[in-house]
């Protein structure tokens, strides 16, 4: 998407050094223009179509550890300099002259956009989620009603910052999701399914959206049917199916410094040392070509990377916004991230990921005699100072003799995340990922996780 707004035309520099007048360690200008469109179906007719742009610019000074941030709509020179100097008050010291590249950088992410959403107009994407709709209706009289929503994004971003950042990346996003209800004498019950990622409408290649809307509404109907499982301590077996919703919530987000920085993780003291079974390697990682995570450049302009976080059961290190690494002295991992220019950043997931194993999946559930196979995975939450937390089972199966039994409804699954990692006694050789968008500190970002088939063995979780 060629950007119709860019820090060049702009001093640039000078606004940088009005900002730093009276001192500070980092000063930034954060420009940002989205160009998006929504599609909502619901009880069979589009209720809601929403397209616009949306551009503006972030200004953050960074002094004595502490954030100082103000944002607008104005993208001509006056304004931003008597913001920069209304900004530049919170400072005590001495100028500073800003010292950055002549121009951005232009930074390629790691997807390439074979079918840009401009192709297809909104009438054809419309008749998509119709069709998604008739889809999921068609799989059972039991379908009580079908919500469907396709988004797509397109957003341009631009870091200029003293010292020495001065980067520019385009990004496209699309989503998929279908969520079907079915019902019946006792009860209504709900399945859930999306996909999408970076990149353009290429992600709704080979029948996605029919696949989709036949795995909602399949999964809805087999739920309602289903019995409740007895609780309590059980072996519970996660498939690479139900994506990567614990390795986000029990361990991943008290890995963000920011937490860590202010005693809010369980992890915080632990670096070096061991967090989970010599099985488990965990990496956070930006790169990966198509995911709804990657980018080429975070919401502050460093680089993208892969981030190693626990490797062989020993927790490796943190995922880092600037301010953090600042803190601590040491780099940043490209992990700072903002849900638009009206928020400043903060240390978030990219692409989080329990690695594979060497155990094929069979074998990972024939080693389990009972307990619950978990094969989609609800929502969640976590306590990230204890590490606690409780998801919800969207789809789940009985094990019986080391195989998939009966559908089961209603269960949860309550651990602690170390206690957990350390439970973790088999790992699958496939891996499965999902897509979702985190919030933390009233901001939403794309995100994707994934992980093996594992099986969680004793002394087990606690199964409701």
């Amino acid at each position: 998407m060629p950007a119709t707004t860019s820090l060049s035309g702009l001093p640039v520099p000078r606004i940088l050094s009005a900002l730093l007048s009276r001192g500070g360690e980092y000063g930034e200008l954060f420009l940002e223009e989205v160009r998006s469109l929504s599609i909502l179906l619901e009880d069979g007719r589009i209720e809601r179509v929403v397209s616009g742009t949306d551009a503006g610019i972030g200004m953050r000074l960074l002094f004595q550890g502490k954030t100082y941030y103000a944002y607008t709509n104005e993208r001509s020179a006056d304004p931003l300099l008597s913001l920069a100097y209304d900004l530049s008050r919170y400072a005590e010291g001495d100028g500073i002259a800003a010292a950055l590249p002549a121009s951005a950088r232009e930074i390629a992410g790691p997807t390439v956009v074979r079918i840009p959403p401009d192709a297809r107009g909104i009438d054809g994407k419309a008749a998509m989620v119709r069709e998604v709709d008739r889809i999921a209706r068609g799989v059972s009289a039991e379908v009580r009603q079908v919500r469907a929503t396709y988004a797509e994004t397109m957003r341009t971003i631009e870091v200029a910052a003293h010292p020495s950042v001065f980067a520019r990346e385009e990004q496209t996003y699309g989503v998929l999701g279908v969520q079907s209800v079915a019902g019946n004498g006792s009860g209504l019950t709900m399945g859930y399914e999306s996909a999408g990622g970076t990149g353009g409408l290429e992600f709704l290649d080979g029948g996605v959206p029919e696949a989709l809307a036949r795995k909602s509404a399949g999964r809805a109907v087999r739920t309602l049917h289903a019995a409740k499982l007895p609780g309590g301590r059980m072996p519970v077996v996660l498939s690479s199916e139900a994506g990567g919703t614990m390795v986000h919530e029990a361990i991943g987000h008290g890995l963000e410094a920011d937490l860590a920085l202010r005693g809010m993780s369980v992890y915080k003291d632990k670096l070096g040392e061991r967090v989970g079974n010599p099985l488990v390697s965990i990496v956070d990682d930006a790169t990966l070509p198509g995911r709804r995570g990657s980018f080429g450049i975070d919401d502050e302009g460093t680089k993208g990377q892969r981030t190693v976080l626990v490797e062989k059961g020993v927790l490796k290190g943190f995922l880092r916004d600037r301010l953090s690494a600042m803190r601590d002295g040491v780099p940043a991992t490209g992990n700072g991230r903002r849900e638009s220019y009206r928020h400043r950043p903060i240390p978030r997931m990219t692409n989080t990921l329990i690695l594979p194993g060497g155990t094929l999946p069979a074998e990972v559930l024939s080693g389990a005699d009972r307990g619950l196979l978990v094969l989609k995975m609800g929502g969640g939450q976590v306590n990230t100072v204890t590490g606690d937390f409780m998801f919800e089972v969207a789809e789940g199966y009985r094990i019986e003799g080391g195989k998939r039994g009966e559908p089961v409804r209603g269960a949860t699954i309550t651990g602690n995340g170390p206690e957990v990692l350390a439970m973790i006694d088999r790992v699958g050789s496939d891996l499965g990922f999902g897509i979702g968008t985190c919030g933390k500190d009233g901001q939403g970002v794309p995100v994707g996780d994934a992980q093996p088939t594992l099986s969680i063995g004793p002394p087990h979780i606690t199964v409701g």
